[in-house]
């Protein structure tokens, strides 16, 4: 038996069965919590704001319009929410490599098909390098980038969420990926 479309577990929920919501947050959680991490570059923040973000869209389920796409309206609820944390807080650029304090932050490690030491070291630089080279990426591109990459999203799905025509969301992220491209052009030649 195919899984159930997003419409058809909305319609569940609506009818009273709500093992079919639980259904719709495993099905983005892992996305939508990606997606909050690189707008907010702070990933207990980004699961705190996930949370909230299911809790909206339970609450408002009634007026979802079924001619769009549930995982476009779910992260546009998403990004709105991002906003409002950011607005908040001013936002900060912070260092994927150091805490704010200066001390050492969270490792990140990327999986390789490289063995031993040097293949690890060389994941290492690389993740630090994407990470630096996406931070430093202007907004628009940033952005797109994050949703095409990180939250998975169509670019239907883009273009619909930022309610910006599908060329335009095509060019802005050939053009973000060719940003990216220049600034990673040491790690794209081993």
């Amino acid at each position: 038996m195919a899984p159930a479309t997003d419409e058809e577990l909305v319609r569940a929920v609506l009818d009273g069965d709500q093992d079919a919501f639980r259904k719709l947050v495993e099905r983005y959680q892992g996305r939508l919590v990606n997606y909050l991490f690189r707008l907010l570059r702070d990933l207990d923040e980004a699961h705190d704001v996930t949370q909230e973000v299911f809790l909206k869209v339970y609450q408002a389920l009634d007026r979802f319009d079924p001619r769009y796409r549930f995982s476009t309206w779910l992260f546009r609820v998403g990004q709105n929410a991002a906003i409002d944390v950011i607005r908040k807080r001013r936002l900060r650029l912070v260092s994927l490599s150091r805490a704010d304090d200066g001390e050492e932050g969270r490792e990140w490690e990327l999986p390789s098909g490289e063995r031993g030491p040097y293949g690890a070291l060389r994941n290492v630089e690389r993740g630090d390098a994407i990470g630096r080279a996406i931070e430093g990426l202007p907004d628009e591109y940033r952005e797109l980038i994050t949703l095409r990459h990180y939250g998975e999203l169509s670019y239907d799905d883009i273009a619909a969420l930022k309610e910006m025509p599908l060329g335009t969301v095509k060019n802005k992220l050939f053009r973000g990926r060719q940003m990216l491209k220049e600034r990673l052009a040491d790690f794209l030649v081993d």
